[in-house]
């Protein structure tokens, strides 16, 4: 009762008001601090990896780098062809405005000369923007401006605009609408969860109203953090997502055990020494919990790319968050509340009417049955449930990894509608490879000789179009000058072609040709490159980042319980359940079957930051009803209580909350299986399938069946479930303070 967490409680606890005042403060200047250092946004480096990364850092080393680019498509309204009459002279005059237009914006940096679709029905006019590549969505309203206003001028033409900042810019927009019907999907059925819990709007706001403060808090640490981790983008979905789960969770459990205590004193303890009670057992269960999802969370920075180290940065700050939240202002509250209720209860008992039945303590005929099969035959519940586990996870075996692209984009998106119309026009500029070339100056000469050899090679080849071009820079401070050859290829970017082509130039025509060249650096760029060498190298990370998380689960399963076998059990449990819910992903996401039930069109493969994402934060989320279970479990073993009937009391006290909290997280993830973007999709399914299997298949069956068969065994090494039953009680008993 003296830890540290007890103590903070405690202090809540005795003075509430000051607790609850103090964290609205901590939460407005978490916003406000947040507010006045602004977010730091990741540039277009700290996404560069594998080849295609040295590639682009070395183009941007000779200021060669590529550049963020908008295509204006001018064509006749009626649908006819610009070759001769009006419509072609209109249509040159429209690009010549449109073209001076721009040249003239300070945003932009140069204007291609009009070029005519190969069927003489489009002009198409390129525009290249000025700045980082990661910046350019925000500079595109400057430019869609001026082609709207060449637009008005020419009612018989038809100009429309898309390109990378305009699709961005259109997927950021879709974004920002999809988290809205998230929220507006998942906030009314948690409050409906919470009251079907509670039977009180008072008690299942609690929840709520702790989690979107939590939610609030951590959006403007994290704007903070990402000083140090910058943000790509997702730190705000994430926090959201997470926030929301992990913050009704450890509210729940806080309040279920507070209100079971309340249920079982029967009016014997005051509310402040109802709250200690329920921190010392629930309260040091939420904090494990949370340690273990940030612990946990953690290992994705070993996979060496920001995109992971922004969605471990947003998980660890509002999970953080979270538990600070239900260890200083949640006591408090539950303090005024439970006060509230004393009240009501003495004037009940005044008018002399009978006290309302506190909801809270587990058990049930519900989950008595649902238990029957672990207790009475927990052999074959173990090899049942596991074998339906792994069959759930047999088509993990046809798993195909892929980095999600922009032809992944939903067509929703008007920007995106005319990309497929421009990539019809023009299959010839559909992608550019860039192979990058870094030597001594004085080979100059010998580079441009072997790129250009390279240009014939290709151009013989059908994948490429046969398009060339060679830029090269001034001469850097080393002495040394970059080359860039752009290659044409008629495919999109995520087609098997593509692949192919990038195939022949790194295995074939770069080593028989810059590969001759002695002390050349080189490397192939673009957006295929990019898409292939984001999967090898989150692959290369995988085993690192995976035993690590493994190694950390169990430390925290050992940490928690002080059993080796409960956390080699853990590790093992939790694979299960993650390779199951992959399973189902695979079988949903890369076949066409589900397309219109779940509302998407399958690229035959699943993304590639998927996997990773599932492995990290189902082994930290599982922690909570892990902790949770198993602390019920091993607090009736330290009372004196037999493993058997421990591991079933423990289950069953701890099964409504567990179910509870398992619904709520359901529906958050639910939620993001209606967004747009395939990879959130994917995401939100296969989270929302590992929290199902976890604790409805995995706590339920599995788990209470081993725990059974293991009996004393499962405690191994800890003496503490072994020694005698009287000193196992007297250990456990709780001092409490205001007893009536």
């Amino acid at each position: 009762m003296n830890s540290f967490t007890v103590r903070m409680a405690r202090w809540s606890a005795l003075h509430p008001w000051r607790a609850i005042i103090g964290w609205l403060v901590f939460v407005v200047l978490c916003l406000g601090a947040g507010s006045a250092v602004g977010l730091n946004s990741a540039k277009t480096a700290d996404y560069r990896v594998g080849e295609a990364g040295r590639a682009e850092a070395m183009a941007a080393e000779g200021q060669l780098e590529r550049r963020s680019t908008e295509q204006v498509m001018i064509s006749a309204r009626s649908g006819a062809g610009l070759d001769g009459g009006t419509a072609e002279a209109s249509a040159k005059a429209a690009a010549a405005d449109l073209t001076a237009r721009m040249e003239r914006l300070p945003e932009v940096e140069s204007v291609a000369d009009p070029l005519l679709s190969k069927d003489g029905r489009i002009l198409m006019v390129e525009v290249a923007v000025k700045g980082e590549e990661r910046d350019a969505k925000d500079k595109v309203d400057a430019l869609v401006a001026q082609t709207e206003a060449v637009q008005k001028a020419n009612p018989a033409l038809l100009l429309e605009e898309t390109g990378s900042p305009s699709i961005s810019k259109g997927v950021d927009k879709q974004r920002g609408e999809d988290l809205a019907l998230s929220e507006a999907i998942t906030l009314p059925v948690t409050l409906i969860t919470l009251l079907i819990v509670f039977g009180s709007v008072t008690m299942a706001g609690v929840p709520l109203l702790l989690a979107l403060s939590s939610i609030a808090a951590a959006v403007g640490l994290s704007m903070v953090v990402s000083h140090l981790s910058p943000d790509t983008g997702v730190g705000t979905n994430i926090i959201l997502m997470i926030g929301l789960a992990v913050g009704v969770d450890y509210t729940l459990f806080y309040l279920k055990r507070e209100r079971e205590e309340r249920a079982r004193s029967g009016g014997r303890l005051s509310s402040e020494a109802l709250v200690e009670l329920a921190t010392a057992t629930s309260g040091r269960a939420v904090v494990v919990s949370g340690l273990a999802v940030v612990v946990s969370t953690a290992t994705l920075f070993l996979a060496s790319d920001v995109i992971f180290s922004s969605l471990a940065t947003g998980t660890i700050v509002v999970v953080l968050v979270a538990v600070l939240s239900s260890l200083t202002v949640l006591p408090a509250l539950l303090v005024k509340l439970g006060k509230r209720s004393e009240r009501r209860a003495l004037r009940r008992a005044e008018r002399g009417k009978p006290a309302r039945r506190m909801r809270g303590e587990g058990g049930g005929r519900v989950w008595a049955a649902l238990l029957r099969p672990a207790t009475r035959h927990p052999v074959a519940t173990l090899c049942v449930s596991v074998l339906a586990m792994l069959a759930l996870a047999a088509p993990l075996g046809g798993l195909k990894i892929t980095e999600m692209s922009r032809d992944t984009h939903s067509r929703e998106i008007p920007a995106m509608q005319v990309y497929d119309r421009l990539n019809e026009a023009f299959p010839e500029q559909r992608v550019t490879h860039d192979i990058v070339v870094r030597a001594d100056a004085a080979r100059s000469g010998e580079v441009t000789a072997s790129l250009e050899e390279l240009a014939q090679l290709a151009d013989a080849d059908p994948l490429f179009t046969g398009e060339s071009r060679i830029r090269t820079s001034d001469e850097t401070s080393d002495g040394r000058r970059i080359s860039v050859l752009e290659l044409n290829v008629p495919h999109l970017g995520n087609s098997d072609e593509a692949y192919d082509s990038l195939d022949h130039l790194r295995d074939e025509y770069v080593p028989a040709t810059i590969g001759r060249i002695a002390g050349a650096d080189s490397g192939v760029s673009g957006d295929v490159a990019r898409y292939a060498d984001y999967p090898a190298h989150q692959n290369s990370k995988l085993p690192l980042v995976l035993g690590a998380l493994l190694l950390v689960t169990f430390a925290m399963t050992l940490y928690a319980f002080r059993s080796v076998v409960l956390g080699l059990l853990g590790v093992v449990l939790n694979l299960l359940s993650a390779a199951a819910a992959l399973g189902l992903l695979v079988l949903v996401f890369q076949g066409s079957w589900a397309e219109g039930l779940l509302n998407f069109e399958s690229t035959g493969s699943i993304g590639s930051r998927v996997p990773l994402f599932l492995f990290v934060i189902l082994f930290g989320l599982s922690m909570d009803y892990q902790v949770f279970v198993v602390s019920r479990i091993r607090e009736a073993a330290l009372a004196g209580v037999p493993t058997r009937q421990a591991v079933l009391d423990g289950i069953r006290s701890s099964a409504g909350v567990v179910t509870s909290a398992a619904v709520v997280m359901m529906t958050v993830f639910v939620s993001f299986v209606f967004l747009h973007i395939i990879e959130m999709k994917q995401i939100g399914f296969v989270l929302a399938a590992a929290v199902l299997l976890d604790a409805f298949v995995i706590r339920v069956l599995i788990l209470p069946a081993a725990m059974l068969l293991l009996g004393e065994a499962s405690w191994w090494p800890s003496r503490g479930v072994r020694r005698p039953v009287r000193e196992r009680r007297e250990a456990a008993r709780t001092p409490v303070a205001d007893v009536r």
